[in-house]
């Protein structure tokens, strides 16, 4: 019986430690060495909250730059993958779709020209960004349905991309949320082209 309750206070003890102790431990960590302290980057325009910047959201509009697809429908409670294989037919589908659906509103672009990344969703549904070559690719659409020169619209992705921290770690991204906010402080979308922003 001593045995017991030995092993029922031992696993008491490490039930506290790693179930709270460990948590709060990372909890510490992540406030102070992460990016804003762990908790949204959020954007304001015009003392109006637009959205949060480490967190991808849904454009839709012609007139705005879209980020990746999501498999949770950006819904921040439920993060997560769509967790089905490269070689499952019902995913390679929904990717042919999402190419399909890309090129109807790029028919400038061939179909090997769509950055993957545009079609295919994070690991997490979340992704804020894309690769400066995603937000290139839909320069065009964007210039057009602005009434702006594409040179212009080039010009504000090269301003908007960040580069890898430290030089070294990671790739060059584009906040697709940021971009966004930088257009319309450029242009503004006309009033029948807005709301998702």
């Amino acid at each position: 019986m001593k045995t017991f309750w030995k092993s029922i206070k031992i696993t008491l003890a490490f039930c506290a430690l790693l179930g709270v102790g460990y948590v709060l431990i990372l909890w510490g960590v992540g406030s102070i060495a992460g990016p804003n302290g762990g908790r949204a980057a959020v954007v304001t325009e015009n003392g109006r909250i637009v959205g949060a910047a480490n967190v991808g959201q849904s454009f839709t509009k012609a007139t705005y730059f879209w980020g990746r697809p999501s498999a949770v429908e950006y819904n921040g409670s439920g993060s997560g993958g769509s967790n089905k294989a490269t070689t499952n037919p019902e995913y390679l589908d929904e990717v042919k779709a999402r190419i399909d659906t890309f090129l109807t509103f790029h028919p400038y672009l061939l179909r090997q020209d769509v950055p993957s990344e545009m079609v295919t969703a994070s690991g997490s549904g979340l992704d804020p960004d894309i690769s400066p070559a995603g937000a290139y690719v839909q320069a065009r659409r964007v210039a057009e349905a602005r009434g702006l020169s594409e040179q212009t619209v080039r010009e504000l992705i090269r301003q908007t991309i960040q580069k890898p921290w430290l030089g070294l770690f990671g790739t060059e991204k584009v906040n697709v949320l940021q971009l966004n906010v930088a257009l319309d402080r450029l242009k503004p979308a006309a009033a029948s082209e807005t709301g998702t922003l």
